[in-house]
């Protein structure tokens, strides 16, 4: 079982229980906006996507989602290593809009990416994100990412102007 702590926050593994909360969480304007294809309208479409990232676990292949929870257990996002590319893989990462603010997501990514990253035996993993994403860009920063590309390009099969970061070992 996969368990990180840090000062505030617990990763851990997703369990069938969390549905709601993913569901709720993932309502918010920001990832309407950000990621739509990581909302989830109902329950039962959080719940079919926990199985399915809880059957990646014990694999290789990825991707590897994990739910962020505060100390009293409270699901406020996820944090995420996924396969993008040949060999690349991209930091993700979500705080429920209840929750933003607070640090938290540079608290989840900062702890999340030595322990990912070595797990997978990367030396480089990049961060993606649309160039309007303000937060997640200063998350890429404040973790230690360095910009590599502002302008226009794929993103979710458009073309939109995004940034591009890289995070080195």
């Amino acid at each position: 079982m996969f368990e990180l702590l840090t000062e505030r926050l617990m990763i851990t593994e997703f369990t069938p229980d969390m549905a709601q909360a993913v569901h709720e969480n993932s309502l918010d304007e920001d990832n309407r906006r950000f990621v739509p294809d990581e909302v989830f309208e109902t329950v039962e479409d959080a719940a079919e996507t926990i199985d399915f990232l809880m059957s990646r676990y014990g694999g290789c292949e990825g991707p590897f989602v994990y739910p962020v929870l505060l100390k009293d257990k409270t699901n406020i996002g996820y944090v995420q290593a996924i396969p993008i590319d040949d060999g690349v893989w991209e930091i993700g990462f979500h705080i429920g809009a209840r929750y933003t603010k607070h640090g938290y997501a540079t608290e989840a990514v900062k702890a999340f990416l030595p322990v990912a990253m070595k797990k997978l035996g990367l030396e480089k993993m990049a961060g993606i994100c649309l160039a309007e994403n303000i937060a997640s860009q200063r998350v890429m920063e404040k973790s230690g990412f360095a910009l590599e590309f502002k302008g226009i390009d794929n993103y979710q099969g458009e073309q939109r102007e995004i940034c591009r970061y890289w995070y080195e070992r």
